[in-house]
């Protein structure tokens, strides 16, 4: 099968999108398919041809882009004809729409103009994102996910709670697809004491948050832990938001962007992880601490409704209330029997949520969606 990935991020950018674009494509070459990434270019990327990096599992396609305006990690794509000259040139027998909402526009516009069918992975709250930054424009957020969703042959859900967004919000042809997590790379055995003791040289209890460092994640709502006696706060991540909670938090240890194996040992070095932001479709990073075996604290909101049994792997506090979060944090650092139930609970529930299960359960998605064009054609 050949399939190209329309995504609005892409390694080297560190993201739910980019991560989950990645192991999709690295999938579909383990299964024995053809895929091609089309993506925004970086600011040092070279020509928009199709080219495989060492760390890429296949062709790469660069569209021209630029820096969104005060979040210069994010780049947005600049309008381009190698969309549509990409799909006709790879051949393309279906379309994968990463997280569209720029790129993944021109895709699936590129991809109904040459019969291409298509499939959308709604994988960022824009709604949520809106109110935010702008205090306004949900419903328009909405209107934009609505004619681009509803113009794919299927949609694909990372939860329960966001498919039950987009049907409330009219998208049609949704389901389920959740997330998978390297539980080789994600594990308990990776817990380092000399790592515990540099970052907390008084013998501390380690609460972690590892994620962007941005307005709609909330991070400021762990000012509160950061103050708890006998804690300290760990904050793993990059953003605009950075030198705000620096200064709000001075306690706290900022360790910047981490990835891979280093990443992996903070985490199973961790006594309990939090995660704050409210709009979260899946929440990937509570995942990676269930499979480290560290007990989670999250929002009773969007993904981590699905990934987080309240009093068994972890516990889940009203969003936005900084004192029920400190509260929940407070009553598990109290308890070391408790956390390490929860921490193997955690382990257990996703261990087997590899991303070669998800990555088959997606091929049958795509099965699923030709068979119908298919049969329609007939």
């Amino acid at each position: 099968m050949r399939v190209v990935i329309v995504t609005e991020s892409f390694p080297p950018d560190v993201n739910g999108v980019a991560h989950c674009a990645l192991q999709t494509a690295r999938h579909l070459v383990r299964r024995g398919h053809d895929p091609l990434v089309i993506a925004p270019a970086g600011p040092h990327d070279g020509p928009a041809v199709p080219d495989i990096s060492a760390a890429d599992p296949c062709p790469v396609v660069r569209v021209p882009s630029l820096p969104l305006p005060g979040y210069p990690q994010v780049r947005v794509a600049l309008p381009s004809r190698r969309v549509a000259a990409s799909l006709a040139a790879h051949r393309a027998d279906l379309v994968h729409l990463a997280g569209p909402f720029v790129l993944g526009v021109r895709g699936m516009t590129a991809a109904a103009r040459l019969g291409i069918p298509a499939v959308a992975v709604y994988q960022t709250d824009l709604g949520g994102y809106a109110r935010t930054y702008v205090g306004a424009g949900e419903n328009a957020a909405w209107r934009r996910i609505r004619s681009v969703h509803a113009a794919a042959d299927r949609t694909l859900a990372p939860s329960s709670a966001a498919v039950r967004d987009l049907v409330e919000h009219g998208v049609p042809r949704v389901r389920l697809w959740p997330r998978g997590v390297d539980a080789e790379r994600f594990r308990p055995a990776l817990r380092d004491p000399a790592l515990r003791r540099s970052l907390a040289p008084g013998g501390e209890l380690l609460v972690g948050y590892v994620g962007r460092l941005a307005p709609e994640k909330q991070v400021d709502l762990l000012a509160g832990t950061a103050m708890l006696p006998g804690a300290r706060l760990v904050v793993v991540g990059d953003g605009p938001s950075a030198p705000g909670l620096r200064a709000a938090m001075p306690g706290a240890r900022f360790l910047g962007r981490r990835t891979g194996g280093d990443l992996a040992r903070i985490f199973a070095s961790l006594d309990l992880f939090v995660h704050t932001g409210p709009y979260e479709t899946f929440c990937q990073t509570a995942q990676e601490a269930m499979a480290s075996g560290v007990p989670v604290v999250a929002p009773a909101a969007g993904g981590p409704l699905d990934l987080v049994d309240h009093g068994r792997t972890g516990l889940l506090v009203p969003p936005r209330d900084p004192a029920a979060l400190t509260r929940a944090v407070r009553s598990l650092l109290a308890d070391p029997e408790r956390r390490a139930r929860f921490g193997r609970a955690g382990r257990a529930a996703v261990a087997e949520r590899t991303w070669e299960s998800v990555g088959d359960r997606l091929l049958g998605h795509y099965a699923e969606i030709l068979t119908a064009r298919t049969a329609v054609a007939a």
